[in-house]
């Protein structure tokens, strides 16, 4: 009896944990599926992406050799997007340690009104910021021609990038002493100096953390870099321009850019996980 009690228990048990696992799975396919069919696209022999017909790194040498492609890729995109991470990282930090010195009722309202920009839709942000541009352009008597540009573009980036880094660092701040920075002041250091030399070391993870997230969403945008790039044009909103798959324009090369960005960032991320498992041991 007691045996077949235990058989019972565990048939039980068992159920669940297949439940748990086909989950995980699916999502994980919903997740992955689109990058996987990317990847398999970029090395597909057909130009026209309806079959596949064969594996070829074709597609990743015009890649390369595609001169208007790789500046669009390295001058409108990345740099775009490494530019306004800066930016936005430093505002974003400070205004951080701004919110958190407040008292709790002035913090909860300025973290609401930091979560404006990011619960509002793309399409609202990029018009409201396409209004702004062309108002001020007016005030300023600039050409009509020239008042969406790579300035605007590298401006609304950074506008909707800062406050993913506010939510990165506010946590971090919540978790150290509160008394370290007056202790600092206590020893000697100037307020500025206490910040940098007591305050940053201790967030830095909440700060790469906000980094990444501003990075991200800048070399992904689509809708806002569309309304006020004007003719400035990233990777997304030039094949936007492109979308058509023919034989000029093969849908392959754009693939080849996502698959070396996915590569890129997993690399980047094992190697900042390795760094940070051999400073854990080697404090330990």
């Amino acid at each position: 009896m007691a045996s077949l009690s235990l058989q019972k228990r565990k048939k039980k048990s068992i159920l669940p944990n297949i439940l748990k696992i086909s989950f995980l799975v699916f999502v994980l396919l919903l997740t992955y599926l689109p990058l996987i069919i990317i990847s398999l696209m970029s090395v597909d022999k057909d130009p026209t992406a309806t079959t596949f017909s064969g594996f070829t790194f074709r597609w990743y040498k015009e890649l390369f050799s595609d001169s208007e492609l790789i500046g669009i890729i390295i001058k409108n995109t990345v740099l775009v997007a490494v530019v306004s991470t800066i930016i936005s990282t430093i505002f974003g930090t400070m205004a951080a340690i701004g919110i958190h010195s407040l008292s709790k009722k002035r913090r909860r309202q300025m973290i609401m009104l930091n979560n404006v920009p990011i619960l509002n839709a793309d399409i609202a942000t990029g018009i409201l910021l396409f209004i702004v541009f062309q108002v001020i352009g007016v005030i300023l008597q600039i050409d009509e021609s020239t008042r969406l540009n790579y300035f605007t573009l590298v401006l609304s980036h950074i506008f909707f990038s800062t406050p993913y880094v506010v939510l990165s660092v506010l946590p971090k701040l919540g978790e150290i002493d509160k008394n370290l920075y007056d202790a600092a002041l206590d020893l000697g250091c100037k307020p500025r100096k206490a910040v940098l030399k007591v305050i940053i070391p201790a967030i830095k993870t909440g700060i790469f953390t906000g980094a990444m997230l501003a990075f991200t969403m800048s070399i992904d945008d689509f809708v806002i870099s569309y309304m006020v790039g004007g003719t400035t044009q990233n990777f997304s909103t030039w094949f936007y321009a492109r979308r058509k798959i023919t034989k000029n324009f093969p849908v392959q090369k754009a693939c080849a850019y996502n698959t070396l960005l996915t590569l890129i960032t997993i690399t980047c991320l094992i190697v900042y996980n390795i760094i940070k498992k051999k400073k854990e041991r080697g404090a330990k």
